[in-house]
């Protein structure tokens, strides 16, 4: 679950430059972010991969992760906040099918089937 949470923070940073509540400086390769609460990453992309750097401002925490993508394959590792390392595949299918699975930072195997309609 945690690697899904992880997932959805890369989501986020990579939409950020339109989000309203967050504070982005950057351009198509390099943003840094900083949204109301003083949290803040930095998206680096290069090609097909995307590096992500975070920091919880409340927590004292920073967290990262870097995806890389060939074909329809996502492939994503990440360290986080507590520093343990976790890892996620997603496989697109195509018209909102997907698979994810991997490995969460407590060292939980996790796998999900997702359709245009929702996950499983």
């Amino acid at each position: 679950m945690k690697a899904l949470l992880n997932l959805a923070l890369l989501c986020a940073a990579v939409a950020a430059s339109s989000a309203a509540h967050a504070n982005c400086v950057g351009g198509p390769t390099v943003e840094t972010c900083t949204d109301q609460n003083g949290n803040s990453y930095t998206v680096n992309r290069m090609g097909n991969t995307t590096m992500v750097n975070g920091y919880n401002a409340q927590a004292g925490s920073s967290w990262n992760e870097t995806a890389n993508t060939y074909g329809n394959t996502t492939q994503i590792n990440g360290t986080a906040a507590n520093g343990q390392h976790w890892n996620e595949t997603i496989q697109n299918y195509g018209n909102g099918n997907r698979s994810m699975y991997g490995t969460d930072s407590d060292g939980n195997s996790f796998s999900k089937t997702c359709t245009a309609y929702g996950c499983n």
